[in-house]
C-alpha cells in the first residue's frame, strides 16, 4: 500500500510517497496556497495526479494547521490558513483524488510519529510539545491518539498565561514560548531587527556565552517548565518529548531539565517528575505521523507496531 503523505505548512507543503511499512518512496515541497482554499484545493490534486504517474497511491495522508474534526474531513478552525475555516476538504478533493483521505491536525501527526517508531514509543501515556511559530502539542492515553470531544485536546497554544487572565493572543503560551517569541525577545534585548534573528542565529549566540543570549534561554525555559509542571499535575503522563526546530538544541532540552528540576525542590506536595525528552523525528513528523495516522483510521485502530522505523530508496 503505497499512501501520498502531505504535510500543510504556512510556507511550505511537504509531501512524500510512502509505503505502509515505513519507506519514503520519493519527496518534494511547494509553496503553500495563500489565495484561498480554491487554490489549495487544485495544489493538492495537483500533487496527487503528479504522484499517481509514478506510484499506484491507494490513499491520502494530510497534516495541517488548526481545529480538525478528523473523523469528518472538516476543518472547524484553519489556524495559520485561515481561509481553511469552516471547510470539509476532505470532500473538496474527493472528486480528482478518489482516494481514502484522512486529515489530521499537525502537532497530533507528530504526537502520532513519536507514539509509533519515535521517543514515546515504549511508553503508555505521553504528551509531545511542539515549539514552532505557536506552539503544538498532542496526548496519546493508553496508546491511542487522544482528541477530545471537539478535537482540541493538546492545543497548548491557547493556555492563558497573562497575570490578569484576560484572555487575549498577547496573553497566550503560543505567543510567550513559540521559537518565534524567543528569538524576537533576543532581537530587542540586543536592538536588532528581528527578521535578523532565527533560531540557528539566537543559538550560535547561547554556545559563543552571549549573557543576553543566556537569560533569554533561562527565561524561556523557566516558562516551559511551568506548563510541563502544570500538565504533568493534570495529566500525569509518563514522558514529554521536545520537539520543532530549536528541539536540536541539547542547551534548551537541558534548561528545560534544570528549571524542572527547581519547580519539584520546591514542591510542597508530592507530584512524579516529568521525564522530558527530544523528539525524534524533526523535518519528517508530520509526514510520518500522518502516514501513522492514516493506518489507524483504515485499520480501526489505536497505535499500531505497523514498522520499526522509517527508511529512504532513491525513485526508480
Amino acid at each position: 500500500m503505497n499512501v501520498l503523505t502531505i504535510d500543510i505548512g504556512g510556507t511550505f507543503i511537504k509531501y512524500a510517497t510512502m509505503s505502509d511499512d515505513g519507506i519514503i518512496l520519493s519527496r518534494g515541497k511547494v509553496e503553500t496556497p495563500q489565495n484561498g482554499r480554491e487554490e489549495l484545493v487544485e495544489t493538492l490534486s495537483g500533487l496527487y495526479e503528479q504522484e499517481c504517474e509514478g506510484y499506484n497511491i491507494d490513499g491520502m495522508a494530510i497534516s495541517l494547521p488548526g481545529i480538525v474534526d478528523s473523523e469528518n474531513g472538516y476543518i472547524v478552525m484553519g489556524g495559520a490558513l485561515r481561509y481553511n475555516d469552516d471547510f470539509y476538504l476532505r470532500h473538496a478533493l474527493y472528486q480528482r483524488c478518489p482516494v481514502h483521505i484522512v486529515l489530521e491536525n499537525d502537532a497530533k501527526c507528530a504526537v502520532m510519529a513519536e507514539a509509533t517508531v519515535g521517543s514515546l514509543k515504549d511508553v503508555r501515556n505521553g504528551f509531545a510539545l511542539i515549539f514552532g511559530t505557536m506552539v503544538g502539542g498532542g496526548f496519546v492515553k493508553d496508546r491511542e491518539l487522544y482528541r477530545g470531544k471537539h478535537f482540541s485536546a493538546g492545543e497548548v497554544s491557547y493556555i492563558i498565561t497573562s497575570p490578569s487572565g484576560d484572555p487575549s493572543m498577547e496573553g497566550v503560551w503560543g505567543n510567550q514560548c513559540s521559537t518565534l517569541s524567543l528569538c524576537n525577545r533576543y532581537a530587542r534585548i540586543k536592538g536588532l531587527p528581528v527578521s535578523e534573528v532565527d533560531g540557528v542565529r539566537f543559538f550560535q549566540a547561547v554556545e559563543k556565552g552571549d549573557p543576553d543570549a543566556r537569560a533569554c534561554l533561562d527565561k524561556f525555559a523557566h516558562e516551559v517548565a511551568i506548563q510541563i509542571f502544570n500538565i504533568q499535575n493534570v495529566l500525569d503522563p509518563d514522558r514529554f518529548a521536545i520537539g520543532g526546530g530549536i528541539s536540536a538544541q541539547p542547551t534548551l532540552i537541558d534548561a528545560i531539565r534544570t528549571n524542572l528540576n527547581r519547580l519539584y525542590a520546591y514542591c510542597p506536595y508530592h507530584v512524579s517528575q516529568a521525564e522530558v525528552v527530544t523528539c525524534k523525528f524533526q523535518n519528517d513528523a508530520n509526514l510520518v505521523g500522518a502516514l501513522q495516522c492514516y493506518i489507524a483510521d483504515i485499520e480501526n485502530t489505536g497505535i499500531g507496531e505497523t514498522f520499526d522505523t522509517v527508511r529512504e530508496v532513491v525513485p526508480a
